[in-house]
């Protein structure tokens, strides 16, 4: 059972609101057990909103914790199930939300000063039907294996020029319409990205920053998710809405468009090689990737499920 609070008309956080008025932005926060870090990111949506005035629906689900006490302090809309799933907390989300665009954004997500902005522009201008913000990686306290890691995987075509998701993105009204509901899926990310092809996703100026995990056993953790997920796409027929691959969406970290591992080893790879190549100082990051990845993916397909691993040290 669901239960939920009225709606906001501004932005929710620190910063002054706007004039009362009909909301201009939607911003869906799936939560499960996230109190130590929701405040921290529904705290940064006032600067982050620019002249838009937000809608936000947090969905706290199995939360065993005061998620939901957080959100509502904070003047957000909650809905709360009694489930822990992300899918159904996003298909929730939809239900209560009410206008275009919509952004979907995890709970440990931090968006800087005018990115939602940003991103909702970038959509009304009807070009693209699904945008996300330019991502920084928050290296702070992680460890050599960790840093080097991200190192490499911030030069990665996929996050560099083609991305859309880990952690947020927006869809346009006609973008959302390409799809019924969220599927049961771990990467719903991934899932979304491959409804588009290349020229009808972008990147808005702005800026999200996730913060990376500690030490190698957390990173190790949220890759073996991130395969877990991937293999699992691949194994449906969802993604790309039913229509076959370009050459262009199989490219990048997570082969969109791709149908297995071996695609998106394939590219990743390429990749990898062409960084060593072009710029011989990160061959030691592009090592560990390589490293990490593989220890990943193994991890992936020893696992019978694809239950939620969570980054325990960010938290």
């Amino acid at each position: 059972m669901s239960t939920s609070t009225e709606p906001t008309a501004h932005p929710v956080g620190n910063g002054p609101a706007p004039a009362a008025g009909t909301p201009t932005l939607s911003v869906v926060v799936p939560a499960h057990d996230e109190a130590g870090v929701l405040r921290r990111t529904l705290g940064a949506l006032a600067a982050a909103a620019g002249p838009e005035t937000l809608e936000v629906v947090v969905v706290a689900n199995g939360c065993t914790d005061d998620t939901a006490d957080v959100a509502r302090a904070a003047g957000a809309r909650v809905v709360e199930l009694g489930q822990a799933s992300k899918a159904a907390a996003l298909r929730a989300g939809d239900e209560a939300a009410t206008v275009f665009p919509r952004v979907y954004l995890d709970a440990d997500i931090v968006l800087t000063p005018g990115t939602l902005g940003h991103l909702a522009e970038r959509l009304r201008r009807g070009d693209v039907h699904a945008a996300s913000p330019r991502i920084r990686f928050d290296l702070r306290g992680s460890t050599w294996p960790v840093r080097s890691f991200y190192r490499a995987y911030a030069e990665l075509p996929y996050v560099r020029s083609g991305l859309v998701g880990l952690g947020v993105y927006g869809l346009s009204a006609a973008g959302r319409s390409r799809f019924e509901r969220f599927p049961d899926l771990t990467s719903d990310d991934l899932f979304v990205q491959r409804l588009f092809a290349g020229h009808e996703r972008g990147t808005s100026d702005g800026e999200f920053v996730v913060a990376a995990p500690r030490d190698l056993r957390n990173l190790l953790k949220v890759r073996t998710r991130t395969a877990s997920g991937n293999a699992e796409l691949s194994r449906t027929d969802h993604g790309a809405g039913g229509r076959p691959a370009t050459s262009e969406e199989g490219a990048g970290e997570n082969a969109t468009g791709g149908t297995s591992f071996e695609r998106s080893t394939s590219g990743t790879t390429s990749a990898l090689a062409k960084l060593a190549v072009t710029r011989p100082r990160l061959l030691p990051s592009a090592a560990v990737y390589a490293a990490v990845t593989i220890a990943s993916r193994v991890s992936a397909r020893r696992r019978q499920n694809t239950a939620w691993q969570r980054d325990t040290s960010t938290r």
